[in-house]
């Protein structure tokens, strides 16, 4: 099975490092021209040099800062002006750890921004040419704290759940059009959002950050953190034409982390 993705465009969150740079790598090497978001242009330029451009592909990045809902609208919107994408992937950095008698509800409106409101807006801008031309695909970037929640990742577990149930209703609204939209549950990979979450763990606890992350790993039927890669060859599966019927779908990808079925 070979998965062709040339002629389409992606555009893809949070992709100058750990999984949407995993994603962007896999999609390119697919043939896939792709556009890199995120803030650090010095890591962008990094992670833009190591796309393949064997197939004719041309990529490119832009930046944006996923923490300010306005000035982020602002750069999608001149983004689409100019730009199309088959494939969008809605990612960005998670909001900070805390349980609930930690945060307020400052923080709960900057999380509703930053995890629901731009991926809503970022797809509002990438169906209308998708629809028009009976493709598409929206993928988020999610966690399997929507299934099984975290108490220190209050933030996270409630705001993306909301996206869930979002991206639920509209997958039943695009299906005929042949557009999809899945949700993948992400659990533990190798990644500074997991290294900076592991060294909170180790200070609270007071040990080291790799008895840290060992007590991490036990949670782990794998006993491994995930590969970037691997979330990028799952991201290419559910793009290609194998995926066409696949779709309104939360499809873990945790080596087995979440107990439930």
């Amino acid at each position: 099975m070979e998965i062709n993705l040339i002629g389409k465009k992606a555009l893809i969150g949070a992709s100058s490092a750990g999984i949407g740079a995993g994603i962007a790598k896999v999609l390119a090497s697919c043939g896939a021209s792709v556009t890199l978001a995120s803030r650090n242009e010095e890591k962008l330029k990094r992670t833009l040099e190591s796309l393949d451009t064997s197939k004719g592909q041309e990529h490119q990045y832009i930046l944006v800062d996923y923490n300010d809902h306005e000035a982020y609208k602002m750069k999608i919107d001149d983004y689409f002006r100019s730009n199309k994408v088959d494939i969008l992937v809605n990612n960005s950095n998670g909001p900070q750890a805390g349980t609930i008698d930690q945060k307020n509800l400052t923080d709960y409106q900057h999380a509703f921004e930053l995890l629901f409101q731009n991926h809503c807006y970022t797809t509002s801008c990438a169906l209308p040419y998708m629809l028009a031309n009976g493709y598409g695909r929206i993928i988020n970037v999610s966690s399997s704290t929507v299934k099984e929640p975290v108490s220190n990742l209050v933030l996270s577990n409630t705001i993306r759940t909301a996206l869930m149930s979002w991206s639920k209703s509209l997958s039943d609204d695009v299906a005929k059009e042949g557009v999809t939209v899945n949700s993948i549950l992400t659990g533990l990979f190798d990644t500074e959002r997991i290294q900076s979450l592991t060294n909170m763990d180790a200070q609270r606890l007071g040990i080291s950050y790799e008895e840290a992350l060992q007590l991490r790993l036990k949670q782990v039927p794998a006993a491994r953190l995930g590969e970037p890669d691997e979330y990028g060859y799952l991201v290419a599966f559910v793009c290609s034409a194998y995926a066409n019927y696949l779709t309104g779908t939360n499809i873990p990808l945790d080596g087995g982390l979440l107990k439930g079925f």
